[in-house]
């Protein structure tokens, strides 16, 4: 209801309107019995996305995608997304391992490994979150060892979506113990079968359903074909990776805060209180102003950053870090603020379960944290804006447009 077609094309706008056909396919008692975790997995969602060929959209038609623009696969997130982000985390998770697979894997492992998941034949996980730590990326310290042909994995993951029941995992691991973290690291792809354990399954406020586990290797034998990329080079693949990882936050989360939004605006124009429709009253009515605009600007943002990647990939446009971890940040916050609004206008009917809404901020919760908090967003933000600072421009020095610019006596820095 609250979408825009002016940021779209007409391949887009069609898109859309086939994700929302797969959403409203999709059995309400699937995301009951996830939210009471009677399901390790929604099996039955990706089965049903894989018939309609809505699996792994940006990916060549050669391995079961579509050559979709990432544009195009933010939109369709953004519908998922009002499943909330359990779903939406199984749905984006083709994309994540799709992406490496994709980008730096070998063609036996495309056909191994990428057609499968796009088909919806095999599930994925990605393994970077360890006990120690979350955001510390490069602290790694799951290790592997060559050992001949083969290389030994030990170590754990933890908070892994889908860990209790992906037949392979993207794992990150030490393989230099004296070199910096960023020069340290190799990804593998590891089958469950080679002996990962799993050894917590993690109770959670919310995004439930998903087998969220803490894995385990202990001396697991991985042969070095399944290697991905370089050895000590996978920090080219996770500074990839982390283009999906966000950009599927992003839109998913427009997704949940628009669906809680809509059932916020639906039940103002029905509810009365002190005789007129709570509609009128300024209190409320300013709320929904205040997320509609928010949720606008956060879905432009999100798709002029989806189009930025789409530029870079075809060599037209600049590294599009900044925009892409802005979009995250500004997304997750704004979904956020903006479930927590729709429950404001619900009252206390909105606190139990006779709507969706207090699962949807259960959900909503994570997204703020998980793909790398938004605290290390704005750190990545402010970091590449002083890079840019540094470049020549062709921008207007307008510090000479101050009456006394020419007083460099008075421009003390130190």
């Amino acid at each position: 209801m609250l979408e825009n077609d002016a940021l779209l094309t007409e391949e887009e706008i069609k898109i859309r309107e086939e994700a929302k056909e797969l959403v409203n396919a999709i059995d309400p008692e699937l995301l009951r019995k996830m939210d009471r975790d009677e399901v390790d997995y929604p099996f039955e969602f990706l089965e049903e996305a894989a018939k309609r060929k809505m699996l792994g959209l940006r990916f060549p038609e050669e391995y079961g995608g579509r050559g979709l623009s990432w544009t195009a696969e933010s939109v369709a997130v953004e519908e998922v997304g009002v499943l909330g982000n359990g779903i939406g985390c199984s749905y984006a998770m083709v994309s994540i391992v799709g992406e490496a697979i994709y980008r730096f894997g070998q063609e036996w492992q495309k056909e191994e490994f990428l057609k499968p998941i796009i088909k919806g034949k095999k599930v994925s996980a990605e393994g970077l979150t360890e006990p120690r730590g979350g955001s510390d990326f490069f602290g790694t310290t799951t290790r592997a060892e060559k050992k001949g042909n083969v290389w030994v994995l030990n170590g754990a993951k933890r908070f892994i979506a889908g860990g209790k029941v992906a037949d392979f995992y993207l794992i990150y691991a030490r393989t230099d113990p004296t070199a910096p973290g960023h020069k340290a690291l190799t990804a593998f792809l590891v089958e469950r079968d080679m002996g990962v354990e799993v050894e917590e399954l993690y109770n959670l406020l919310g995004f439930r359903g998903m087998g969220t586990a803490r894995i385990v290797f202990k001396d697991v034998e991985v042969p070095d074909e399944y290697r991905l990329g370089e050895v000590n080079g996978a920090r080219v693949i996770f500074n990839r990776m982390m283009i999906p990882e966000r950009m599927t936050s992003a839109a998913g989360a427009l997704g949940t805060a628009r669906a809680a939004l809509e059932v916020a605006v639906k039940y103002s124009n029905k509810r009365k209180a002190f005789g007129r429709k709570i509609r009128e009253f300024q209190g409320v009515n300013f709320m929904v102003a205040e997320a509609v605009t928010k949720l606008d600007a956060a879905r432009a943002l999100t798709y002029n950053a989806a189009r930025a990647v789409d530029l870079y990939d075809a060599g037209k446009g600049p590294d599009p870090r900044r925009l892409v971890s802005e979009a995250k940040y500004f997304a997750t916050d704004v979904g956020w603020d903006v479930v927590n609004k729709a429950m404001q206008i619900l009252g206390g009917i909105g606190y139990t379960q006779v709507y969706p809404v207090e699962r949807m901020l259960r959900d909503m919760r994570l997204a703020p944290i998980w793909t790398g908090s938004n605290e290390i967003m704005k750190v990545l933000i402010q970091h590449e804006t002083y890079k840019m600072m540094g470049l020549p421009s062709k921008d207007r020095d307008v510090e000479k447009d101050a009456m006394d610019w020419y007083k460099e006596w008075e421009k003390v820095y130190e």
